[in-house]
């Protein structure tokens, strides 16, 4: 059904799903439910965003894997630079179902914002829409599960994930450093 729309129709329903199960996961949270399995199925719900694209489209394809891997760890440094900075205290240590269901929304929030919507985004409209609205789309699912001070934080990240999937037309460092960033902090 999804594919039989339009490429901007289809592209902003990506978004609003997106946004929505973020906001649902967040809602969620604040009504009780207990934080990893919101976490964790909120994350699969991102995941299946991208159900019926080819990997490569996604910019998941194996070739050159070590590298891409590198460059995760190398946007995980620079996403965690400002905490970094301010560190005083080593952080006391994450529960292991929160920290399983870290990784699970991580991947899923790549997979949906960096794949699947930037993808349907540069269908429709070139790269530059695609990094633009997949940021945009990014920092509004993180309205309600972050304080707007973060905001700003979150923006960066997600235009320097943005232009890494653009100009690398990769996913593999993008989900890398989103994991490895959300598991320090």
């Amino acid at each position: 059904m999804i594919r039989a729309l339009p490429l901007a129709a289809r592209a902003t329903l990506l978004v609003a799903l997106a946004v929505g199960i973020e906001w649902a996961r967040a809602s969620s949270v604040r009504l009780g439910l207990d934080p990893s399995l919101a976490l964790s199925l909120g994350g699969v719900a991102l995941i299946l965003l991208a159900a019926g694209r080819r990997p490569e489209d996604l910019g998941l394809g194996s070739s050159r894997l070590g590298l891409r891997l590198l460059g995760g760890v190398a946007l995980a440094a620079v996403l965690l630079l400002p905490a970094a900075a301010r560190w005083t205290q080593a952080p006391s240590g994450v529960a292991p179902a929160l920290a399983a269901a870290a990784v699970i929304v991580s991947i899923g929030e790549e997979v949906a914002f960096r794949g699947a919507v930037y993808r349907a985004l540069e269908e429709a409209a070139g790269p530059a829409v695609a990094v633009a609205g997949s940021t945009l789309a990014f920092v509004a699912a993180h309205a309600l599960s972050h304080p707007p001070a973060f905001l700003p934080a979150v923006a960066a990240a997600g235009l320097l994930l943005g232009l890494w999937r653009w100009a690398c037309r990769d996913l593999v460092a993008p989900i890398t450093a989103h994991v490895l960033a959300d598991l320090a902090l």
